[in-house]
């Protein structure tokens, strides 16, 4: 099986959570059940078997996320890189490339996704190929919100940001298993029209090399970004 080292991006700012509960930082440190979001996701990440951790922060909220994660994971192996600026899902993956050792596979997930299961387990890892990357999808009622997934005889044949008109149900959660060659694709990305390097460009890197794999996500999914996800989480973990 493969050595894995699990990047959690919890740089983002969370503005729609901003003032809920009295947030007056980022979401990552809103609390849910008397314990952070970030917590949370140490600990459901644990629960799967994880064991070393790279969390992405930004400057205004580094130290905070720090004293908040090691006074409740004092005995995990953890380091904290920094992304200066906000330029998008890839390029705060690209912050974490010294921290990993060479040649494991990244696990990344964006700090506030939950899921009902856990979606890696031995016998997934087991069939794991080092030079695929894995897209972790889920079926929903708005795909229009997401980036949209299209499948062709069990192949990803396109990924779509936020589509008008969704060709398919099938959203790409925040959650994807990359081989270690993926910050070296990192660099070749251009950045999109809205200045960010978007994590789809490097999940078609792999699609148009025949590299990118998909699994269906079981149980429930819940991106916890806005009030209403919040009060979901608030009742299922």
């Amino acid at each position: 099986m493969p050595k894995i080292t699990t990047v959690i991006a919890a740089g983002g700012l969370g503005t729609r959570l901003v003032g809920y509960k009295g947030n007056d930082s980022t979401k990552m440190l809103l609390k849910v059940n008397n314990l952070s979001i970030i917590s949370h996701q140490l600990n459901q990440l644990i629960s799967w078997g994880l064991d070393d951790f790279v969390i992405v922060t930004n400057p205004l909220f580094d130290n905070l996320i720090k004293e908040d994660v090691l006074s409740n994971f004092s005995k995990v192996k953890l380091q904290f890189v920094l992304q200066q600026n906000q330029l998008g899902v890839a390029h705060a993956l690209q912050q974490s490339e010294q921290a990993v050792p060479k040649n494991n596979m990244i696990l990344y997930i964006l700090g506030d996704n939950f899921f009902e299961y856990p979606q890696i387990d031995k016998n997934f890892l087991k069939k794991v190929k080092s030079n695929i990357s894995y897209l972790f999808t889920k079926e929903v009622q708005n795909p229009k919100d997401f980036g949209v997934v299209e499948i062709l005889d069990n192949k990803v044949i396109s990924i779509i940001e936020k589509p008008n008109e969704p060709k398919s149900n099938l959203i790409a959660v925040g959650l994807y298993l990359f081989p270690s060659n993926c910050f070296n694709k990192i660099r070749q990305i251009q950045p999109s029209d809205r200045g960010e390097y978007e994590i789809t460009s490097l999940l078609e890197d792999y699609m148009m090399s025949d590299n990118l794999e998909y699994k269906k996500v079981n149980g429930w999914w819940i991106d916890a970004g806005t009030p209403e996800a919040i009060k979901r989480i608030e009742k299922l973990i």
